[in-house]
């Protein structure tokens, strides 16, 4: 009789554990959450430091398809839980397409600049385009624009090595947001330096067509731009838009490299500028999971030390720069606003 109760507390016992087991395990289950990332924001998903906060804390992991800012509105959303473009813009244009989402937030920010090389700076900075002020280099973006209208040529301003006219590559800005958010600020500068309105856009259009068209093909990945600009050299690539956080980041993922280009490789701070706003848009009550988990203060400073990205509590006010980046704003204050979607939606429809 002794050794039957014995066995059943025994039994209980492991039931319990079991049933303990059960409730631990299901409650660390991680839950995948899918879908589309802007280019330049890979690296902090990949990030496995990154991936484990959010398994730890949160209990998820993200998978992703690739896709520009304003293509993925559009896309096939099916069995997708959430979208990351780099702009206010795409979520008024998801809200125009789809209606209002379960729920939408700001995660970063990062201001448009300009990427070039030692030689095509240095031969700006002697046509009084750009200039350099406590370590940081800015263009003055009515000059620029002037160049790229009136149709000047890299001889014209002591680069005859180099073939063609002035010109910025970007992204397409009618699927990507660095390109579009480029777009944006030719067009407030074309403006007379005003933020364009809808009624604007008829009158600054076929300025900023003048400009795209004479750039042909165009990425739709800031990412794949970039990695040209890397790879291809001045006479290819003398100069694009992108975002800030696309060196830091290739300086602290790619040290050697970095301290290899970092006396040619120059970035550049338009005055103004505009800053792109990393939107976290949730499909599903799960996406929404994901917005909570990024803004976690641990990610937050990883996405500054690590990838670059301006966030509310963590930027270079402390002097800290990450990688050992040259050239970097300590603030950025030369800022124009996007203009409004209306205004937007028409610059896009016309390009």
């Amino acid at each position: 009789m002794k050794s039957k109760i014995v066995g059943l507390v025994l039994l209980i016992v492991v039931i319990a554990a079991a049933g303990v087991y059960y409730l631990v395990s299901a409650g660390s289950q991680v839950t995948v959450l899918d879908g589309y990332l802007g280019g330049e924001k890979i690296g902090l998903y990949e990030d496995e430091e990154v991936a484990e906060i959010l398994a730890d804390r949160y209990q998820i992991q993200f998978t992703y398809s690739r896709a520009g800012s304003l293509d993925m509105v559009t896309a096939d959303q099916t069995g997708r839980d959430y979208l990351f473009p780099s702009s206010q813009t795409a979520l008024e244009y998801y809200e125009d397409e789809h209606g209002r989402p379960p729920a939408s937030e700001i995660v970063f920010n990062t201001p448009i600049v300009l990427y070039s090389h030692r030689l095509v700076s240095d031969a700006l900075e002697a046509q009084g385009v750009v200039t350099e002020q406590d370590g940081v280099l800015y263009a003055d973006m009515e000059k620029l624009t002037q160049m790229m209208l009136d149709g000047t040529s890299w001889a014209d301003i002591g680069l005859p090595e180099l073939y063609g006219s002035v010109s910025v590559d970007t992204t397409d800005p009618t699927k990507s947001n660095s390109g579009n958010m480029f777009a944006a600020l030719l067009a407030n500068v074309c403006n007379g330096g005003q933020t364009v309105t809808e009624a604007d856009v008829d009158q600054v259009l076929p300025m900023l067509e003048k400009i795209f068209d004479q750039l042909g093909y165009m990425e739709t990945s800031s990412s794949d731009l970039f990695s040209q600009f890397l790879n291809m050299g001045v006479g290819a690539k003398p100069m694009i838009a992108g975002y800030e956080s696309q060196l830091i980041e290739f300086a602290v993922q790619n040290p050697q490299d970095y301290e290899e280009l970092k006396d040619d490789l120059v970035m550049i701070y338009p005055t103004p500028t505009v800053w792109s706003t990393h939107v976290y848009i949730a499909l599903t009550d799960a996406g929404e999971r994901g917005a909570q988990a990024l803004l976690d203060e641990e990610v937050q400073r990883l996405a500054w030390e690590k990838h670059g990205f301006r966030t509310s509590g963590y930027g270079i006010a402390d002097g800290a720069l990450p990688g050992g980046v040259t050239g970097v704003a300590q603030e950025v204050t030369q800022v124009i606003p996007v203009p409004g979607y209306d205004a937007m939606k028409k610059i896009i429809d016309g390009l």
